[in-house]
């Protein structure tokens, strides 16, 4: 049994990722994900890991990609307009198949915004903020035990599928705090990348053998150099512009995530066993959501929820396969409307969808969910 303890979930995130086995933090403060560089600060030297505040935004990703390219677990957090800046270093690592672990704790914007003010605005720009044809994984928590334990997560799907992952909080869970019992350290689970301690020289680094998708890292310094570029690469890792080169990686890099969703996507649903209606809501609106739901039950209308944990890629199987059950689906999120244009594309031709947004700096209400849900009901 695990202690029990009173944390935050910026705090719930640093921890989580050393029980992980992150060693090395490089960030940029910034509110509202201050706290997980303080805290880091503080606890990555106790653990035998570094911290290391970087001159802004885009070094720090950069130097967490050093790090992680030299066998330590990595991770970076910022907030809106810092992680705008790591969009372009954020491909790079997808190109060159680099694990590592990105936190955003959103707030309001565009541009500066509201520095304290909750958001789920960034929802779209972690899937498509980098360009090109790149495989991504967003996960989101509700609270600060899932912050803990999803966080353990992200760094074992970014280590197993050797890919940069998004853990895409937002400033209500993340300056949120409850009480929770964290896991005996023996009990958690904890996945490492594929690795070659000891290469031969004239290895390929992006070798795989047949069947597989994803390449044995050789770590720097561990016996063998190689070429990482930011172009695209054949097997030796040096540029290449050959189309069926080109066309084998970039087929190989997607389909190592779309041929996993089975493994990597999850998602909640609560009460969804006789719902008519349900509410779709991820991060800190869930809680909104909850309270919605329980009200709408006390007044007999069958109402359930559906969660996705994972935002990217989206439990589709799983909503439409609900969604053939319901007559309504009410989509609640703080922003303008992002999400819900996943829902739309989805289940469409299933049921009726209606939109819950807040863009104001406000906090969606239970009230507000539960009067779309009683809408013509």
């Amino acid at each position: 049994m695990g202690k029990v303890v009173l944390m935050q979930g910026n705090e719930a995130c640093v921890e989580g990722a050393i029980a992980a086995g992150m060693r090395l933090y490089a960030g940029y403060p910034i509110t509202p994900s201050t706290e997980i560089a303080e805290l880091s600060a503080v606890r990555l030297p106790e653990a035998g890991g570094k911290f290391i505040q970087m001159e802004d935004e885009i070094g720090s990703i950069a130097c967490a990609i050093g790090a992680s390219v030299a066998g330590v677990k990595a991770m970076t957090a910022t907030s809106g307009p810092g992680f705008s800046l790591k969009q372009e270093n954020l491909g790079y690592a997808c190109l060159a198949e680099i694990p590592l672990v990105v936190v955003d704790v959103q707030r309001m914007g565009p541009s500066t915004g509201m520095a304290t003010s909750p958001s789920q605005g960034d929802v779209m720009m972690s899937r498509w903020g980098t360009h090109g044809d790149h495989p991504i994984i967003v996960i989101s928590p509700s609270s600060v035990k899932e912050t803990y334990e999803l966080v353990i997560r992200a760094f074992n799907l970014s280590e197993k599928y050797r890919t940069p992952v998004i853990f895409l909080m937002d400033e209500i869970i993340g300056h949120l705090r409850e009480g929770i019992e964290l896991p005996d350290p023996e009990d958690i689970h904890i996945v490492n990348r594929p690795t070659v301690e000891y290469p031969e020289p004239k290895r390929k680094p992006y070798h795989i053998r047949k069947g597989q998708m994803v390449p044995a890292m050789a770590p720097f310094g561990k016996g063998q150099r190689y070429n990482i570029t930011g172009l695209i690469h054949d097997e030796s890792g040096f540029p290449t512009n050959s189309p069926e080169e080109a066309g084998k990686l970039i087929y190989r890099l997607m389909h190592k995530i779309s041929d996993n969703y089975d493994d990597i996507v999850q998602c909640e649903q609560v009460m969804m066993d006789d719902a008519e209606v349900a509410i779709l809501a991820y991060g800190g609106t869930m809680r909104a959501a909850l309270s919605a739901m329980e009200e709408a039950r006390a007044k007999g209308i069958r109402c359930g929820i559906f969660r996705p944990v994972t935002i990217w890629p989206f439990p589709e199987r799983e909503l439409k396969a609900a969604a053939g059950k319901l007559k309504k689906l009410v989509v609640a999120e703080h922003n303008c409307g992002q999400i819900v244009l996943e829902a739309e594309r989805i289940v469409k031709n299933d049921c009726e969808i209606e939109f819950v947004g807040k863009w104001d700096s406000g906090v969606i209400t239970p009230q507000e969910i539960l009067a779309k849900v009683v809408d013509n009901e």
